[in-house]
């Protein structure tokens, strides 16, 4: 009987961990519910890219240069009025401006009085008023705060990554668009560990969704509910 028993046991996980098996993703690494992102591609609205579009929020740090007069390159945090102060122009408002934006406003200020045609660049480093929520299955799930430019893969790394049970082809982000509503991209992380897609941009109130993969979940349950069996067989 206690070799029966046994013999089940181990066929039955075998067949479960067979159905278990990850599903096959798509030619391009990731599904998307308004356009495919394949490597290479431009990223959808909204999706991957830099944070040009980001607004710069108090308490923000900014790394500023001006292209050619290294005494006037400085780092700088944002005070709780959205303003900075700079040598030779003062105090400039930097809250609710992007980053390219900020630019334009330092170089016409830079321009009226000081320099011919400055070039200017602002590069943020902290976003300290950014929050990214992360759920499903995670060992971690929770909101985490974004400090700087942040991938997927860092943010799943700050939620302890993935559980036993998780589907790595099926990792979806969920994003507010320009019109309001919200969009999806669903992306395979084993695409993006090989390095076959790239590694997408996580940005401000963005929710992460790590799928749960059937096969395994059920696999799971079915050994935990074996197992006390397997004692009362000894």
């Amino acid at each position: 009987m206690k070799q029966f028993l046994m013999s089940w046991v181990v066929l039955t996980v075998l067949l479960v961990a067979a159905c278990a098996s990850p599903r096959s993703p798509s030619t391009d690494g990731v599904e998307a519910v308004h356009a495919p992102l394949a490597s290479g591609d431009p990223a959808p609205a909204g999706f991957g890219g830099g944070s040009q579009d980001y607004r710069i929020g108090p308490q923000d740090l900014l790394e500023l240069q001006v292209f050619g007069i290294e005494a006037l390159n400085r780092t700088v945090r944002v005070n709780s009025r959205g303003l900075i102060s700079l040598p030779l122009i003062g105090v400039v408002q930097a809250a609710g401006l992007t980053s390219e934006e900020l630019e334009a406003a330092l170089a016409e200020k830079l321009a009226q009085d000081y320099l011919q045609d400055p070039q200017v660049s602002v590069f943020i480093k902290e976003f300290t008023s950014q929050r990214v929520t992360v759920d499903g299955a995670v060992k971690s799930p929770g909101i985490y705060p974004l400090k700087g430019q942040t991938s997927l893969l860092q943010v799943l790394a700050t939620a302890q990554g993935l559980t036993s049970v998780a589907d790595p082809s099926s990792i979806k982000i969920f994003r507010v668009g320009p019109n309001g509503m919200r969009d999806v991209q669903e992306f395979d992380l084993e695409k993006i560990r090989s390095g076959e897609v790239r590694d997408p941009e996580v940005r401000n109130d963005d929710i992460v969704q790590v799928g749960e993969s059937a096969g395994k979940a059920f696999a799971k349950e079915l050994i935990e509910f074996i197992v006390p069996f397997r004692f009362l067989a000894l």
